[in-house]
């Protein structure tokens, strides 16, 4: 039997409790922003006691479907001031998952403390944390495998230094398969609302459990077929395609020659450098100082596209997991360096530190706009993400994100919406990103509706980027990912079911085989409806109007070259969305 595991931090006490019939069918991102929506008052303060943090692993999370295993990470967001879902892909969800756990509900607020919080098949029982605390991560990873059984047995998520601060820049992270701190569910800072509770560590060990069922085993079989088949035969996720090879970081040079990077604090829309820090780099480099091209490898169990990377040093040792897309981009290009190494760094420093890649190379380059440093200055760039190390006065102004750093330091070019930082997608080349950015619930948030697959990439048929006629594009590419966040699957799985059938019908098979439901296309937008019903009905009650549904000011004067193109969108197309 299914159940939800309610933590209170107040009082120490951990209990089981039925799923409502009203969740019965709700998993991932529909459960995380159903109990925020139904339990967190709207208008309370991010890190203060009545907000709740909210794990649970996606419907076919723990079981064979592949790249599942997701786990979504739910509360009202220190960052923006709204509802927040985040997720990472990590066995961590899985073991939830084995031990019939749909839910774990974080409450309360421990006064005194930091807690490592240990989950099996009996509940939850507590300890201290005072030994893991102000240390880096990878330091605190293997002392916990240590102790707790052995990366065979458990799967631990945790907070940094940022998080244990409460700095709203701070992500929530888990290991992946090789125990690496390294799988984070980054954005929105609910790293704070988790080191606010004084929840330090969550360990989950799944052993004696008996794992999931499903109601119909055919059906669900026929359908994780469907979703291999298609995941395999697709040119972006199949063995040996782009992702496999380069890295998600294959984008560098893709949107550079679209004229779409964001570059020097969001100023130019091509950088000089990209091809020193795109996925093709990475892949020489590593192959140039261990002599082997097999460094990729899946960031969570099951996963068959495997675009997680690592990047070694000189020496052929290991330097950093994972250089991602948008940690290139945002360490890289939005802060003008184009030295792999130093790119690298920093993002093991986030790593270290428990931060946000995407924030901080934000916040990194808002900071160099108003003069603290230099764009290009790598260097200079790993002293300040020291200073959030080390929680200094200036290092908890950086690390309270773009928006507040911009404040603080007088910067007028803060590329942020509902005070969360844009990721690595001009919105001005990019007319759909762009809405999909002001309208989110969860701030400027590309994986709230990729658009960029048919506006750039050419998937499910070629869009012209510039075009500004995008509402019901941002529309339905959210409802789609909303339930897609539901399922427990990786959003890449979007390159194979927007292209191929079967996919998709793949997709619905496994939902309705484990959980015996007979739902058919027209229930994706439903339910993904439904979703962003939730979301948008608790922003609302927390104050946010259609107001905080626009880019910055600044991007409707400011041309960006090469396209010279300006935000051009009328309020009144981005208002039609969800209208």
């Amino acid at each position: 039997m299914e159940r939800i595991l309610r933590i209170n931090m107040t009082d120490r006490t951990a209990t089981f409790e039925a799923v409502p019939d009203k969740y019965r069918e709700r998993a991932g991102r529909w459960l995380t922003s159903s109990i925020v929506h139904d339990e967190v008052p709207a208008t309370c303060h991010p890190l203060g006691p009545n907000n709740k943090l909210v794990f649970s692993p996606g419907i076919v999370t723990g079981t064979s479907s592949p790249t599942s295993s997701r786990i979504s990470v739910g509360g009202k967001s220190p960052l923006t001031g709204g509802i927040k879902e985040a997720n990472a892909g990590t066995g961590w969800g899985r073991r939830l998952a084995n031990l019939g756990i749909r839910a774990v509900i974080v409450e309360g607020q421990a006064s005194d403390a930091f807690w490592l919080v240990k989950i099996n098949r009996d509940g939850a029982s507590f300890e201290s944390a005072d030994a893991w605390t102000g240390e880096k991560l990878s330091d605190v990873y293997p002392r916990v495998f240590e102790k707790h059984g052995g990366r065979d047995a458990v799967d631990v998520c945790a907070v940094g230094i940022a998080g244990e601060h409460r700095m709203p820049a701070a992500g929530v992270c888990f290991n992946d398969q090789e125990g690496r701190a390294s799988r984070y569910a980054g954005r929105g800072g609910l790293g704070a609302v988790m080191g606010s509770k004084g929840l330090k560590l969550l360990v989950v060990d799944d052993t004696g459990s008996e794992g999931l069922k499903a109601a119909d085993p055919e059906r669900f079989e026929a359908g994780r077929k469907k979703m291999a088949d298609a995941l395999t035969e697709h040119a972006i996720t199949k063995p040996k395609g782009a992702l496999n090879s380069y890295g998600t970081a294959v984008l560098v040079n893709i949107i550079n020659e679209a004229g779409a990077l964001p570059t020097n604090n969001f100023r130019y829309g091509r950088f000089d450098g990209a091809a020193k820090i795109a996925g093709e780099a990475i892949f020489e480099g590593n192959k140039e100082r261990t002599g082997s091209e097999l460094y990729n490898h899946p960031c969570s169990p099951g996963c068959i596209i495997c675009c997680s990377n690592t990047w070694h040093r000189e020496d052929g040792s290991e330097h950093t997991s994972c250089i991602e897309y948008e940690s290139a981009w945002a360490l890289g290009a939005n802060c003008g360096i184009d030295d792999l190494d130093q790119v690298a760094e920093l993002n093991q420093l986030c790593n270290e530190y428990g931060l946000d890649t995407i924030e901080i190379g934000g916040t990194l380059a808002v900071a160099m706009e108003s003069g603290l440093a230099e764009f290009g200055d790598g260097a200079r760039a790993i002293e300040l993400v020291h200073e959030i190390g080390k929680a200094t006065p200036l290092g908890k102004v950086l690390g309270a994100g773009a928006a507040v750093t911009g404040k603080t330091l007088g910067v007028a070019r803060v590329p942020q919406v509902k005070g969360q930082n844009m990721p690595a997608y001009e919105p001005r080349a990019i007319k759909g990103i762009g809405m999909t950015y002001a309208v989110s619930t969860m701030g400027a948030d590309h994986t709230s509706g990729y658009t960029i697959a048919p506006e750039i990439l050419g998937v499910s048929g070629k869009l012209d980027p510039l075009n500004p006629d995008k509402a019901e594009l941002a529309r339905n590419f959210q409802y789609a990912t909303a339930f897609i966040d539901t399922t427990g699957h990786c959003l890449f799985i979007a390159f194979a079911i927007l292209d191929i059938a079967s996919g998709f019908e793949g997709m619905i098979d496994e939902c309705n085989g484990m959980l015996g439901t007979h739902w058919t296309a027209d229930d994706v937008s439903r339910i993904g409806k439904e979703i962003l019903d939730l979301e948008l009905d608790f922003n609302r009650r927390a104050g946010f109007t259609t107001a905080d549904d626009r880019l910055p000011e600044f991007m409707t004067y400011e041309t960006l070259p090469p396209h010279d193109a300006v935000w051009d969108v009328p309020d009144s197309e981005i208002d039609k969305v969800f209208a």
